[in-house]
Protein backbone atom coordinates (compact mmCIF):
# COMPACT_ATOMS: atom_id res chain seq x y z
CA UNK A 1 0.00 0.00 0.00
CA UNK A 2 1.76 3.13 -1.24
CA UNK A 3 -0.62 5.62 0.39
CA UNK A 4 1.14 7.86 2.95
CA UNK A 5 -1.45 10.64 3.37
CA UNK A 6 -5.18 9.97 3.45
CA UNK A 7 -6.09 12.12 0.45
CA UNK A 8 -3.81 9.93 -1.72
CA UNK A 9 -6.43 7.19 -1.35
CA UNK A 10 -8.44 8.80 -4.17
CA UNK A 11 -5.45 8.78 -6.57
CA UNK A 12 -4.65 5.21 -5.46
CA UNK A 13 -8.19 4.04 -6.26
CA UNK A 14 -8.20 5.94 -9.55
CA UNK A 15 -4.95 4.20 -10.60
CA UNK A 16 -5.75 0.69 -9.35
CA UNK A 17 -9.54 0.18 -9.27
CA UNK A 18 -11.50 3.18 -10.58
CA UNK A 19 -15.16 2.84 -9.64
CA UNK A 20 -18.36 4.12 -11.20
CA UNK A 21 -19.79 3.84 -7.67
CA UNK A 22 -16.99 4.75 -5.27
CA UNK A 23 -19.81 6.15 -3.12
CA UNK A 24 -23.58 5.86 -3.48
CA UNK A 25 -26.48 7.48 -1.65
CA UNK A 26 -30.22 7.09 -2.04
CA UNK A 27 -31.83 10.26 -3.41
CA UNK A 28 -35.56 10.42 -4.23
CA UNK A 29 -35.84 6.64 -4.03
CA UNK A 30 -32.85 5.88 -6.31
CA UNK A 31 -29.27 4.92 -5.54
CA UNK A 32 -27.14 7.72 -7.03
CA UNK A 33 -23.45 6.88 -7.51
CA UNK A 34 -20.36 9.09 -7.30
CA UNK A 35 -17.44 7.77 -9.36
CA UNK A 36 -13.82 7.84 -8.20
CA UNK A 37 -13.06 10.52 -10.78
CA UNK A 38 -16.01 12.65 -9.64
CA UNK A 39 -14.91 12.24 -6.01
CA UNK A 40 -11.36 13.38 -6.85
CA UNK A 41 -12.62 16.34 -8.90
CA UNK A 42 -15.04 17.48 -6.21
CA UNK A 43 -12.50 17.03 -3.39
CA UNK A 44 -10.19 19.32 -5.38
CA UNK A 45 -12.95 21.92 -5.65
CA UNK A 46 -13.58 21.68 -1.88
CA UNK A 47 -9.85 22.33 -1.31
CA UNK A 48 -9.76 25.30 -3.68
CA UNK A 49 -12.99 26.67 -2.22
CA UNK A 50 -11.59 26.54 1.31
CA UNK A 51 -8.37 28.24 0.15
CA UNK A 52 -10.46 31.02 -1.41
CA UNK A 53 -12.02 31.58 2.03
CA UNK A 54 -8.56 32.06 3.48
CA UNK A 55 -8.19 28.65 5.15
CA UNK A 56 -4.71 27.20 5.35
CA UNK A 57 -2.52 24.42 6.75
CA UNK A 58 -3.45 23.63 10.34
CA UNK A 59 -6.86 25.39 10.34
CA UNK A 60 -9.74 23.43 11.85
CA UNK A 61 -12.93 22.58 9.91
CA UNK A 62 -15.92 20.86 11.57
CA UNK A 63 -18.08 18.23 9.85
CA UNK A 64 -21.50 17.58 11.42
CA UNK A 65 -23.58 15.16 9.38
CA UNK A 66 -24.89 11.64 9.07
CA UNK A 67 -23.04 9.48 6.52
CA UNK A 68 -23.23 10.61 2.90
CA UNK A 69 -20.76 11.13 0.01
CA UNK A 70 -20.37 14.84 0.83
CA UNK A 71 -18.89 13.85 4.22
CA UNK A 72 -15.99 12.12 2.51
CA UNK A 73 -15.59 14.81 -0.16
CA UNK A 74 -15.26 17.38 2.64
CA UNK A 75 -12.83 15.12 4.51
CA UNK A 76 -10.48 14.69 1.54
CA UNK A 77 -10.83 18.34 0.53
CA UNK A 78 -9.84 19.53 4.02
CA UNK A 79 -6.88 17.13 4.21
CA UNK A 80 -5.43 18.15 0.81
CA UNK A 81 -4.62 21.68 2.04
CA UNK A 82 -3.21 20.44 5.33
CA UNK A 83 -6.21 21.65 7.31
CA UNK A 84 -7.62 19.53 10.16
CA UNK A 85 -11.09 17.98 10.18
CA UNK A 86 -13.10 18.04 13.40
CA UNK A 87 -15.90 15.48 12.93
CA UNK A 88 -18.74 15.71 15.44
CA UNK A 89 -21.72 13.56 16.37
CA UNK A 90 -25.09 14.89 15.18
CA UNK A 91 -26.59 13.74 18.49
CA UNK A 92 -24.53 15.80 20.97
CA UNK A 93 -25.76 18.94 22.75
CA UNK A 94 -25.43 22.59 21.74
CA UNK A 95 -23.17 23.04 24.80
CA UNK A 96 -20.85 20.30 23.51
CA UNK A 97 -20.73 21.90 20.05
CA UNK A 98 -19.88 25.27 21.57
CA UNK A 99 -17.12 23.77 23.74
CA UNK A 100 -15.56 21.91 20.80
CA UNK A 101 -15.78 24.84 18.38
CA UNK A 102 -14.00 27.02 20.93
CA UNK A 103 -11.44 24.45 22.11
CA UNK A 104 -10.44 23.41 18.58
CA UNK A 105 -10.59 26.96 17.20
CA UNK A 106 -12.89 25.89 14.35
CA UNK A 107 -12.85 28.30 11.38
CA UNK A 108 -15.41 26.69 9.03
CA UNK A 109 -18.26 24.20 9.37
CA UNK A 110 -19.98 21.65 7.12
CA UNK A 111 -23.46 20.74 8.39
CA UNK A 112 -26.03 18.44 6.81
CA UNK A 113 -29.59 19.50 7.60
CA UNK A 114 -31.83 22.16 9.10
CA UNK A 115 -32.11 20.62 12.56
CA UNK A 116 -28.32 20.49 12.94
CA UNK A 117 -27.90 23.94 11.40
CA UNK A 118 -30.15 25.38 14.12
CA UNK A 119 -27.88 23.81 16.77
CA UNK A 120 -24.77 25.13 15.00
CA UNK A 121 -26.17 28.67 14.81
CA UNK A 122 -26.90 28.60 18.54
CA UNK A 123 -23.49 27.15 19.37
CA UNK A 124 -21.55 29.71 17.28
CA UNK A 125 -23.06 32.78 18.97
CA UNK A 126 -20.15 34.79 20.38
CA UNK A 127 -17.52 32.74 18.51
CA UNK A 128 -15.35 34.04 15.69
CA UNK A 129 -16.79 31.78 12.95
CA UNK A 130 -18.20 33.80 10.01
CA UNK A 131 -21.65 32.73 8.77
CA UNK A 132 -20.12 32.74 5.26
CA UNK A 133 -17.86 29.86 6.36
CA UNK A 134 -20.83 27.58 7.20
CA UNK A 135 -21.97 25.30 4.35
CA UNK A 136 -24.92 22.90 4.32
CA UNK A 137 -25.15 19.60 2.44
CA UNK A 138 -28.96 19.94 2.15
CA UNK A 139 -30.33 23.03 0.40
CA UNK A 140 -31.45 25.32 3.24
CA UNK A 141 -32.70 28.92 3.16
CA UNK A 142 -30.28 31.56 4.40
CA UNK A 143 -27.20 29.29 4.37
CA UNK A 144 -24.55 28.67 1.74
CA UNK A 145 -25.02 25.32 0.03
CA UNK A 146 -22.14 22.87 -0.54
CA UNK A 147 -22.40 23.58 -4.28
CA UNK A 148 -21.48 27.23 -3.61
CA UNK A 149 -18.14 26.11 -2.15
CA UNK A 150 -17.56 23.99 -5.27
CA UNK A 151 -18.33 27.03 -7.45
CA UNK A 152 -15.77 29.05 -5.47
CA UNK A 153 -13.31 26.25 -6.12
CA UNK A 154 -13.86 26.44 -9.88
CA UNK A 155 -12.34 29.92 -9.85
CA UNK A 156 -9.02 28.42 -8.77
CA UNK A 157 -6.59 26.10 -10.58
CA UNK A 158 -6.09 22.44 -9.64
CA UNK A 159 -2.36 22.89 -10.33
CA UNK A 160 -2.26 25.37 -7.43
CA UNK A 161 -3.13 22.53 -5.06
CA UNK A 162 0.05 20.57 -5.78
CA UNK A 163 2.40 22.63 -3.55
CA UNK A 164 -0.22 22.60 -0.76
CA UNK A 165 -0.55 18.82 -0.96
CA UNK A 166 3.23 18.40 -1.15
CA UNK A 167 3.58 20.38 2.10
CA UNK A 168 1.43 17.86 4.01
CA UNK A 169 3.58 15.32 5.89
CA UNK A 170 2.44 11.85 7.05
CA UNK A 171 3.01 12.93 10.66
CA UNK A 172 0.88 16.08 10.27
CA UNK A 173 -2.35 16.35 12.20
CA UNK A 174 -5.23 14.95 10.10
CA UNK A 175 -8.14 15.10 12.48
CA UNK A 176 -9.27 16.06 15.97
CA UNK A 177 -11.83 13.60 17.30
CA UNK A 178 -13.49 14.67 20.52
CA UNK A 179 -14.35 11.75 22.78
CA UNK A 180 -17.20 12.52 25.13
CA UNK A 181 -16.10 9.99 27.70
CA UNK A 182 -18.35 9.16 30.62
CA UNK A 183 -17.19 12.09 32.76
CA UNK A 184 -15.93 15.63 32.22
CA UNK A 185 -15.52 17.77 29.13
CA UNK A 186 -14.79 16.22 25.72
CA UNK A 187 -11.13 15.55 24.91
CA UNK A 188 -9.72 16.22 21.42
CA UNK A 189 -7.76 13.16 20.29
CA UNK A 190 -5.01 14.24 17.86
CA UNK A 191 -4.61 11.72 15.03
CA UNK A 192 -2.21 12.05 12.11
CA UNK A 193 -2.36 10.75 8.54
CA UNK A 194 0.13 8.07 9.53
CA UNK A 195 -1.90 7.06 12.60
CA UNK A 196 -4.92 6.22 10.44
CA UNK A 197 -3.03 4.71 7.52
CA UNK A 198 -0.82 2.55 9.75
CA UNK A 199 -4.02 1.17 11.25
CA UNK A 200 -5.33 0.45 7.75
CA UNK A 201 -2.14 -1.51 7.05
CA UNK A 202 -2.41 -3.38 10.36
CA UNK A 203 -6.06 -4.28 9.79
CA UNK A 204 -5.73 -5.12 6.10
CA UNK A 205 -4.91 -8.87 6.48
CA UNK A 206 -7.94 -9.42 8.72
CA UNK A 207 -10.57 -7.88 6.42
CA UNK A 208 -11.57 -10.08 3.44
CA UNK A 209 -12.56 -7.54 0.78
CA UNK A 210 -11.81 -6.92 -2.90
CA UNK A 211 -12.61 -4.44 -5.67
CA UNK A 212 -15.64 -6.54 -6.64
CA UNK A 213 -17.31 -5.90 -3.27
CA UNK A 214 -19.87 -3.51 -1.84
CA UNK A 215 -20.06 -2.29 1.75
CA UNK A 216 -23.07 -0.77 3.49
CA UNK A 217 -22.07 2.10 5.78
CA UNK A 218 -24.24 3.27 8.65
CA UNK A 219 -22.01 3.63 11.72
CA UNK A 220 -21.26 7.37 12.05
CA UNK A 221 -18.23 8.51 10.06
CA UNK A 222 -17.35 10.79 12.97
CA UNK A 223 -16.53 7.55 14.85
CA UNK A 224 -12.93 6.52 14.23
CA UNK A 225 -13.93 2.88 13.57
CA UNK A 226 -16.08 3.68 10.51
CA UNK A 227 -13.63 6.35 9.31
CA UNK A 228 -10.64 4.00 9.30
CA UNK A 229 -12.66 1.18 7.73
CA UNK A 230 -13.86 3.58 5.00
CA UNK A 231 -10.24 4.36 4.12
CA UNK A 232 -9.49 0.63 4.11
CA UNK A 233 -12.49 -0.09 1.85
CA UNK A 234 -11.39 2.59 -0.62
CA UNK A 235 -7.78 1.39 -0.72
CA UNK A 236 -9.15 -2.05 -1.69
CA UNK A 237 -11.56 -0.65 -4.27
CA UNK A 238 -14.74 -1.53 -2.34
CA UNK A 239 -17.86 0.47 -3.33
CA UNK A 240 -19.44 2.21 -0.33
CA UNK A 241 -23.21 2.61 -0.12
CA UNK A 242 -24.57 4.87 2.62
CA UNK A 243 -27.68 3.60 4.42
CA UNK A 244 -30.62 6.01 4.48
CA UNK A 245 -31.31 5.58 8.19
CA UNK A 246 -31.39 2.95 10.91
CA UNK A 247 -35.17 2.65 10.44
CA UNK A 248 -34.86 1.29 6.88
CA UNK A 249 -31.54 -0.51 7.17
CA UNK A 250 -33.19 -3.90 6.50
CA UNK A 251 -34.48 -2.57 3.15
CA UNK A 252 -31.07 -1.12 2.30
CA UNK A 253 -29.35 -4.44 3.02
CA UNK A 254 -31.69 -6.24 0.62
CA UNK A 255 -31.16 -3.57 -2.07
CA UNK A 256 -27.39 -3.17 -1.82
CA UNK A 257 -26.60 -6.86 -1.09
CA UNK A 258 -23.25 -5.98 0.56
CA UNK A 259 -20.38 -8.40 1.17
CA UNK A 260 -19.47 -6.60 4.40
CA UNK A 261 -20.63 -4.03 6.93
CA UNK A 262 -19.43 -2.80 10.28
CA UNK A 263 -21.74 -2.54 13.26
CA UNK A 264 -22.00 -2.15 17.00
CA UNK A 265 -23.21 -5.08 19.12
CA UNK A 266 -26.54 -3.41 19.90
CA UNK A 267 -27.67 -3.59 16.28
CA UNK A 268 -26.86 -7.30 16.09
CA UNK A 269 -28.78 -7.78 19.34
CA UNK A 270 -31.82 -6.07 17.80
CA UNK A 271 -31.58 -8.18 14.63
CA UNK A 272 -31.34 -11.34 16.72
CA UNK A 273 -34.21 -10.32 19.03
CA UNK A 274 -36.47 -9.59 16.04
CA UNK A 275 -35.68 -12.99 14.54
CA UNK A 276 -36.42 -14.76 17.85
CA UNK A 277 -39.66 -12.78 18.28
CA UNK A 278 -40.78 -13.99 14.83
CA UNK A 279 -39.88 -17.52 15.89
CA UNK A 280 -42.23 -17.21 18.88
CA UNK A 281 -45.04 -16.23 16.50
CA UNK A 282 -44.66 -19.44 14.49
CA UNK A 283 -46.78 -22.48 15.23
CA UNK A 284 -46.48 -26.24 15.15
CA UNK A 285 -43.65 -27.88 13.21
CA UNK A 286 -42.29 -24.56 11.91
CA UNK A 287 -41.86 -23.27 15.46
CA UNK A 288 -40.21 -26.51 16.59
CA UNK A 289 -37.78 -26.43 13.65
CA UNK A 290 -36.92 -22.78 14.31
CA UNK A 291 -35.97 -23.33 17.94
CA UNK A 292 -34.18 -26.59 17.11
CA UNK A 293 -31.98 -24.65 14.67
CA UNK A 294 -31.50 -21.82 17.18
CA UNK A 295 -30.45 -24.28 19.89
CA UNK A 296 -27.87 -25.79 17.52
CA UNK A 297 -26.57 -22.32 16.74
CA UNK A 298 -26.12 -21.43 20.39
CA UNK A 299 -23.76 -24.42 20.76
CA UNK A 300 -21.53 -23.40 17.84
CA UNK A 301 -17.81 -23.06 18.53
CA UNK A 302 -15.24 -21.71 16.05
CA UNK A 303 -12.44 -23.49 17.90
CA UNK A 304 -14.00 -26.94 18.05
CA UNK A 305 -15.21 -29.49 15.52
CA UNK A 306 -18.28 -30.98 17.18
CA UNK A 307 -18.37 -34.08 15.01
CA UNK A 308 -20.37 -35.63 12.20
CA UNK A 309 -23.78 -35.66 13.92
CA UNK A 310 -23.68 -31.98 14.95
CA UNK A 311 -22.28 -30.86 11.58
CA UNK A 312 -24.96 -32.79 9.68
CA UNK A 313 -27.73 -31.25 11.79
CA UNK A 314 -26.23 -27.78 11.34
CA UNK A 315 -26.08 -28.22 7.54
CA UNK A 316 -29.77 -29.13 7.59
CA UNK A 317 -30.59 -26.14 9.84
CA UNK A 318 -28.81 -23.90 7.34
CA UNK A 319 -30.93 -25.22 4.48
CA UNK A 320 -34.22 -24.99 6.36
CA UNK A 321 -33.87 -21.96 8.66
CA UNK A 322 -30.62 -19.99 8.49
CA UNK A 323 -30.76 -19.43 4.72
CA UNK A 324 -33.64 -17.01 5.41
CA UNK A 325 -31.41 -15.06 7.82
CA UNK A 326 -28.76 -14.67 5.10
CA UNK A 327 -31.38 -13.53 2.59
CA UNK A 328 -32.66 -10.91 5.07
CA UNK A 329 -29.12 -9.48 5.24
CA UNK A 330 -28.85 -9.24 1.45
CA UNK A 331 -27.77 -12.77 0.57
CA UNK A 332 -24.13 -11.91 -0.27
CA UNK A 333 -22.73 -11.20 3.18
CA UNK A 334 -19.18 -12.52 3.66
CA UNK A 335 -18.74 -11.20 7.18
CA UNK A 336 -19.76 -8.57 9.73
CA UNK A 337 -17.20 -6.58 11.73
CA UNK A 338 -18.41 -5.63 15.21
CA UNK A 339 -16.78 -3.00 17.42
CA UNK A 340 -17.48 -0.22 19.90
CA UNK A 341 -18.49 -2.53 22.75
CA UNK A 342 -18.60 -6.11 23.97
CA UNK A 343 -20.43 -8.60 21.73
CA UNK A 344 -22.45 -11.22 23.56
CA UNK A 345 -20.97 -14.67 22.76
CA UNK A 346 -24.44 -16.12 22.02
CA UNK A 347 -24.82 -13.65 19.12
CA UNK A 348 -21.43 -14.56 17.66
CA UNK A 349 -22.25 -18.28 17.95
CA UNK A 350 -25.61 -18.00 16.23
CA UNK A 351 -24.42 -15.79 13.36
CA UNK A 352 -21.35 -17.96 12.74
CA UNK A 353 -23.54 -21.08 12.75
CA UNK A 354 -25.77 -19.40 10.15
CA UNK A 355 -22.83 -18.92 7.80
CA UNK A 356 -22.34 -15.25 8.73
CA UNK A 357 -18.90 -14.84 10.34
CA UNK A 358 -18.77 -12.06 12.93
CA UNK A 359 -15.36 -10.48 13.46
CA UNK A 360 -15.32 -8.79 16.85
CA UNK A 361 -12.67 -6.09 17.18
CA UNK A 362 -11.25 -3.92 19.94
CA UNK A 363 -9.60 -0.54 20.08
CA UNK A 364 -9.92 3.08 21.13
CA UNK A 365 -10.15 6.44 19.38
CA UNK A 366 -6.65 7.03 20.78
CA UNK A 367 -5.33 3.98 18.87
CA UNK A 368 -6.91 4.81 15.48
CA UNK A 369 -8.64 2.42 16.56
CA UNK A 370 -7.93 -1.29 16.01
CA UNK A 371 -5.71 -3.13 18.49
CA UNK A 372 -7.12 -6.62 17.93
CA UNK A 373 -9.78 -8.25 15.76
CA UNK A 374 -11.18 -11.75 15.41
CA UNK A 375 -10.36 -13.27 12.06
CA UNK A 376 -12.58 -14.23 9.16
CA UNK A 377 -11.05 -17.71 9.37
CA UNK A 378 -12.27 -19.89 12.24
CA UNK A 379 -8.75 -20.65 13.45
CA UNK A 380 -8.21 -16.91 14.09
CA UNK A 381 -11.54 -16.35 15.79
CA UNK A 382 -12.27 -17.40 19.36
CA UNK A 383 -15.78 -16.46 20.46
CA UNK A 384 -15.73 -14.43 23.69
CA UNK A 385 -12.45 -12.75 22.76
CA UNK A 386 -11.60 -9.84 20.44
CA UNK A 387 -9.20 -11.98 18.46
CA UNK A 388 -5.47 -11.78 17.83
CA UNK A 389 -3.55 -8.50 18.10
CA UNK A 390 -3.21 -7.05 14.57
CA UNK A 391 0.10 -6.77 12.74
CA UNK A 392 2.35 -3.90 13.72
CA UNK A 393 0.67 -3.40 17.12
CA UNK A 394 2.27 -4.40 20.42
CA UNK A 395 0.26 -5.36 23.50
CA UNK A 396 1.40 -6.01 27.05
CA UNK A 397 -0.73 -6.96 30.06
CA UNK A 398 0.35 -4.96 33.14
CA UNK A 399 0.64 -6.47 36.62
CA UNK A 400 -2.85 -5.20 37.52
CA UNK A 401 -4.34 -6.65 34.31
CA UNK A 402 -4.50 -3.39 32.34
CA UNK A 403 -3.96 -3.64 28.58
CA UNK A 404 -1.01 -1.51 27.40
CA UNK A 405 -0.19 -0.90 23.75
CA UNK A 406 2.43 0.62 21.44
CA UNK A 407 2.17 1.22 17.68
CA UNK A 408 2.33 3.81 14.91
CA UNK A 409 -1.46 4.06 15.32
CA UNK A 410 -1.33 5.58 18.82
CA UNK A 411 -2.37 9.25 18.96
CA UNK A 412 -0.09 12.26 19.27
CA UNK A 413 -1.99 13.26 22.41
CA UNK A 414 -5.00 15.25 23.62
CA UNK A 415 -5.36 18.70 22.07
CA UNK A 416 -4.53 21.52 24.50
CA UNK A 417 -4.11 18.96 27.31
CA UNK A 418 -0.41 18.06 27.69
CA UNK A 419 -0.77 17.05 31.36
CA UNK A 420 -3.65 14.67 30.60
CA UNK A 421 -1.66 13.25 27.67
CA UNK A 422 1.33 12.58 29.93
CA UNK A 423 -0.88 10.59 32.33
CA UNK A 424 -1.87 8.13 29.58
CA UNK A 425 1.70 7.07 28.76
CA UNK A 426 4.26 5.47 31.06
CA UNK A 427 8.02 6.06 31.08
CA UNK A 428 8.51 3.36 28.41
CA UNK A 429 5.90 5.06 26.20
CA UNK A 430 3.26 2.33 26.59
CA UNK A 431 -0.22 3.76 26.16
CA UNK A 432 -2.54 2.75 29.01
CA UNK A 433 -5.95 1.76 27.57
CA UNK A 434 -7.86 1.70 30.86
CA UNK A 435 -9.23 -1.74 29.94
CA UNK A 436 -8.56 -4.93 31.88
CA UNK A 437 -7.82 -8.05 29.87
CA UNK A 438 -5.84 -11.22 29.31
CA UNK A 439 -4.34 -13.21 26.45
CA UNK A 440 -6.07 -16.58 26.02
CA UNK A 441 -3.80 -19.37 24.71
CA UNK A 442 -1.16 -16.67 24.25
CA UNK A 443 -3.02 -15.48 21.13
CA UNK A 444 -6.55 -14.19 21.69
CA UNK A 445 -7.10 -10.94 23.57
CA UNK A 446 -10.02 -11.00 26.01
CA UNK A 447 -11.45 -7.85 27.59
CA UNK A 448 -12.84 -8.33 31.08
CA UNK A 449 -13.68 -4.80 32.27
CA UNK A 450 -12.87 -1.09 32.40
CA UNK A 451 -10.24 -0.41 35.05
CA UNK A 452 -11.89 2.83 36.17
CA UNK A 453 -15.33 1.25 36.43
CA UNK A 454 -14.40 -1.61 38.76
CA UNK A 455 -15.37 -1.00 42.38
CA UNK A 456 -14.96 -2.57 45.80
CA UNK A 457 -17.75 -3.70 48.11
CA UNK A 458 -17.53 -2.88 51.80
CA UNK A 459 -16.18 -6.40 52.21
CA UNK A 460 -13.15 -5.50 50.10
CA UNK A 461 -14.16 -7.63 47.10
CA UNK A 462 -13.73 -6.24 43.58
CA UNK A 463 -16.77 -6.07 41.28
CA UNK A 464 -16.42 -5.82 37.47
CA UNK A 465 -19.78 -4.25 36.55
CA UNK A 466 -19.54 -4.63 32.77
CA UNK A 467 -19.23 -8.41 33.02
CA UNK A 468 -22.42 -8.66 35.10
CA UNK A 469 -24.25 -6.15 32.89
CA UNK A 470 -23.23 -8.02 29.74
CA UNK A 471 -24.56 -11.28 31.17
CA UNK A 472 -27.90 -9.73 32.13
CA UNK A 473 -28.27 -8.13 28.69
CA UNK A 474 -28.02 -11.55 27.08
CA UNK A 475 -31.72 -11.81 27.89
CA UNK A 476 -33.93 -10.26 25.17
CA UNK A 477 -36.17 -8.75 27.89
CA UNK A 478 -33.30 -6.62 29.24
CA UNK A 479 -32.36 -3.59 27.11
CA UNK A 480 -30.02 -1.77 29.53
CA UNK A 481 -28.47 -2.55 32.90
CA UNK A 482 -26.14 -0.74 35.27
CA UNK A 483 -24.60 -2.37 38.33
CA UNK A 484 -24.06 -0.24 41.46
CA UNK A 485 -22.77 -0.94 44.96
CA UNK A 486 -19.40 0.75 45.55
CA UNK A 487 -18.54 0.52 49.29
CA UNK A 488 -21.81 -1.35 49.96
CA UNK A 489 -22.29 -4.91 51.19
CA UNK A 490 -23.40 -6.24 47.79
CA UNK A 491 -24.03 -5.18 44.18
CA UNK A 492 -27.47 -4.12 42.92
CA UNK A 493 -28.67 -3.30 39.44
CA UNK A 494 -30.84 -0.78 37.62
CA UNK A 495 -32.65 -2.47 34.71
CA UNK A 496 -34.40 -0.90 31.72
CA UNK A 497 -36.58 -3.57 30.10
CA UNK A 498 -36.75 -4.05 26.35
CA UNK A 499 -40.34 -2.87 26.26
CA UNK A 500 -41.10 -4.11 22.73
CA UNK A 501 -40.04 -7.64 23.72
CA UNK A 502 -41.68 -7.34 27.13
CA UNK A 503 -45.02 -6.48 25.54
CA UNK A 504 -44.70 -9.55 23.31
CA UNK A 505 -43.97 -11.66 26.40
CA UNK A 506 -46.98 -10.13 28.20
CA UNK A 507 -49.23 -11.01 25.28
CA UNK A 508 -48.09 -14.64 25.43
CA UNK A 509 -48.65 -14.65 29.22
CA UNK A 510 -52.13 -13.11 28.96
CA UNK A 511 -51.06 -9.87 30.69
CA UNK A 512 -52.95 -6.82 29.43
CA UNK A 513 -51.03 -4.11 27.57
CA UNK A 514 -50.26 -1.02 29.64
CA UNK A 515 -47.86 1.94 29.88
CA UNK A 516 -44.20 1.37 30.72
CA UNK A 517 -44.77 2.82 34.20
CA UNK A 518 -47.59 0.36 34.87
CA UNK A 519 -45.77 -2.63 33.42
CA UNK A 520 -42.71 -2.26 35.67
CA UNK A 521 -44.99 -2.34 38.73
CA UNK A 522 -46.90 -5.45 37.64
CA UNK A 523 -46.23 -8.21 40.19
CA UNK A 524 -45.97 -10.99 37.58
CA UNK A 525 -43.47 -8.97 35.57
CA UNK A 526 -41.36 -8.04 38.60
CA UNK A 527 -41.41 -11.70 39.64
CA UNK A 528 -40.24 -12.75 36.17
CA UNK A 529 -37.31 -10.29 36.24
CA UNK A 530 -36.43 -11.53 39.72
CA UNK A 531 -36.14 -14.99 38.19
CA UNK A 532 -33.95 -13.67 35.39
CA UNK A 533 -31.57 -11.97 37.83
CA UNK A 534 -31.33 -15.18 39.90
CA UNK A 535 -30.68 -17.21 36.74
CA UNK A 536 -27.79 -15.03 35.59
CA UNK A 537 -26.40 -14.76 39.13
CA UNK A 538 -25.43 -18.42 38.83
CA UNK A 539 -22.57 -17.40 36.53
CA UNK A 540 -20.87 -15.41 39.31
CA UNK A 541 -19.17 -15.87 42.65
CA UNK A 542 -21.24 -15.24 45.78
CA UNK A 543 -19.89 -11.71 46.39
CA UNK A 544 -20.58 -10.72 42.74
CA UNK A 545 -24.22 -11.78 42.76
CA UNK A 546 -26.84 -9.06 42.45
CA UNK A 547 -29.08 -8.93 45.52
CA UNK A 548 -31.45 -6.06 44.61
CA UNK A 549 -32.83 -4.69 41.35
CA UNK A 550 -35.31 -2.11 40.13
CA UNK A 551 -37.04 -1.71 36.76
CA UNK A 552 -36.98 1.73 35.13
CA UNK A 553 -39.63 3.00 32.67
CA UNK A 554 -37.46 4.99 30.24
CA UNK A 555 -34.39 4.21 28.12
CA UNK A 556 -31.13 5.99 28.88
CA UNK A 557 -30.24 8.03 25.80
CA UNK A 558 -27.72 10.55 24.49
CA UNK A 559 -30.49 13.16 24.61
CA UNK A 560 -31.12 12.60 28.33
CA UNK A 561 -27.38 12.92 28.96
CA UNK A 562 -27.18 9.37 30.34
CA UNK A 563 -25.34 7.81 27.37
CA UNK A 564 -22.30 8.89 25.36
CA UNK A 565 -22.67 9.16 21.55
CA UNK A 566 -20.94 5.76 21.35
CA UNK A 567 -23.68 4.34 23.61
CA UNK A 568 -21.67 3.87 26.78
CA UNK A 569 -23.46 4.52 30.07
CA UNK A 570 -22.55 7.68 31.96
CA UNK A 571 -22.45 6.03 35.35
CA UNK A 572 -22.19 9.22 37.41
CA UNK A 573 -25.19 10.81 35.68
CA UNK A 574 -27.37 7.70 35.97
CA UNK A 575 -26.35 7.23 39.60
CA UNK A 576 -27.27 10.83 40.43
CA UNK A 577 -30.58 10.61 38.53
CA UNK A 578 -31.53 7.46 40.48
CA UNK A 579 -29.96 8.36 43.83
CA UNK A 580 -33.07 7.71 45.92
CA UNK A 581 -33.67 4.29 44.34
CA UNK A 582 -30.06 3.24 44.86
CA UNK A 583 -30.08 4.39 48.48
CA UNK A 584 -33.27 2.38 48.89
CA UNK A 585 -31.46 -0.85 47.95
CA UNK A 586 -29.23 -0.53 51.00
CA UNK A 587 -31.72 1.04 53.42
CA UNK A 588 -33.86 -2.08 52.97
CA UNK A 589 -30.96 -4.15 54.24
CA UNK A 590 -30.37 -1.93 57.25
CA UNK A 591 -34.03 -2.16 58.27
CA UNK A 592 -33.82 -5.92 58.18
Amino acid sequence: MDVRRTFEILAHQLANSPKTDAFAAKIDGQWVPTSTQQAQDQANLVSLGLVSLGLKHGDKVAIISMNRPEWMLADFGIAQIGAVSVPMYPSITVEDYKYIFADAGVRAIFVSDEKLLDKVKEATVGLDIPATNIFSFDRLPGTRHFSELLELGKKGKVADLEPLKAAVQPDDLLTLIYTSGTTGSPKGVMLTHDNLLSNCRSSQPAVPVSKEDRALSFLPLCHIFERMVTYLYMINGVSIYYAESMEVIADNLREVKPQIFTTVPRLLEKVYDKIVAKGHDLEGVKKSLFFWALDLGLKYDTQKDQGFFYNTQLALANKLIFNKWREALGGNLRCIVSGGGALQPRLARVFWSAGIPVMEGYGLTETSPVIAVGGYQKENNMIGTVGPVVEGVQVKIAADGEILTKSASVMKGYYNKPELTAKEFDEENWFHTGDIGELVNGKFLKITDRKKEMFKTSGGKYIAPQVIEGKLKEDPLIEQAMVVGADQKFPSVLIVPSFADLKGWCKRQGIADASNEELIKNEKIVEHYDGLVKKYNQSFAQWEQVKRFVLLPELWTVETGEMTPTMKVKRKVITENNKALIEGFYQQTEKR
